[in-house]
């Protein structure tokens, strides 16, 4: 027992594990995630439904979204902006490994008679001739790469642009890492019953990486038959430290907001939004 809890307590290096797969395709909590996504009043998987409302907006005036328009939404879910932005006629591409929120965006297309296309795949193995105006990434989805991955995902971004299109991404901020502690805690059934439809032990690790500015959430939770560990890792950004990341990567910052709504830039604000365009 001490051994297994000295393993439960154990300190990774900063990305070293990567199990996103765990959460978004796994039965259970795909669902559970599914229905934070379509939880309107709360911020959790997506933001709410007013935020969502008021960025789509912003974000057809700030693009000159229309007819003809290429979009792809990177780890777009149940399809909360690729469907509002395919009714302003532009044409949008999904990608999410997410088998359960894609199978609803897809209904939704559906029932709305909308062509968008959707596809089932983790975005960092997505590849296609297609080319973009706009590229979008939503939810911090940037900070729970890691560097590897990031250069990996803007050489995509760069590739699948035209000349001059642009990436609108969002990512945590430093003041949002200086509010993050340490913490370890037990619980039956942690978060509710989030990780299995069966009774388990939920131990959830904070660490804090304050040199890399990484925070980890490490999840072990221990049903009757099986034990799992699910890393949350989150890369928290300086708008100097984003901006290199985003040169090296062939694209030039054009503009830094508070959020995807288009509030202006404020160094406080928990989180931030970059607009950067094809070198």
């Amino acid at each position: 027992m001490f051994e297994e809890l000295e393993m439960i307590s154990e300190r990774p290096a900063p990305f070293q594990f990567y199990t996103a797969s765990d959460l978004w395709t796994d039965e259970h909590t795909s669902a559970q995630m599914l229905s934070c996504h379509l939880n309107e009043a709360i911020d959790l998987s997506s933001r709410n439904a007013q935020f969502i409302d008021r960025s789509v907006e912003w974000i057809a005036s700030r693009f000159n979204i229309g007819k003809d328009t290429q979009i792809a939404d990177f780890g777009c879910g149940p399809g909360l902006y690729t469907t509002s932005l395919a009714k302003r006629q532009s044409n949008v591409t999904g990608i999410d490994f997410s088998r359960r929120s894609i199978e609803y965006a897809m209904e939704v297309a559906a029932s709305d008679q909308l062509n968008i296309n959707y596809i089932t795949q983790n975005y960092l193995d997505f590849e296609t001739e297609d080319r973009f105006d706009l590229v979008l990434m939503i939810m911090c989805d940037f900070c729970a790469l890691s560097p590897t991955q990031r250069r990996g995902i803007l050489s995509k971004f760069h590739k699948i642009l035209k000349p001059g299109g642009s990436v609108l991404l969002d990512v945590y901020s430093l003041a949002a890492f200086d509010q993050r502690d340490e913490s370890a805690t037990y619980e039956v059934n942690l978060l509710n019953g989030f990780w299995s439809p069966n009774k388990y032990y939920g131990f959830l690790n904070t660490f804090k990486y304050d040199e890399e500015k990484v925070v980890l959430d490490k999840y072990t939770i221990i049903e009757s038959d099986r034990t799992r560990t699910v890393y949350n890792w989150l890369q928290y950004f300086a708008p100097d430290e984003l901006e290199r990341e985003f040169m090296e990567g062939g694209f030039f910052i054009e503009a830094l907001y508070s959020d995807v709504v288009g509030n202006p830039y404020d160094r406080n604000s928990s989180e931030f939004a970059a607009i950067a365009k094809r070198a």
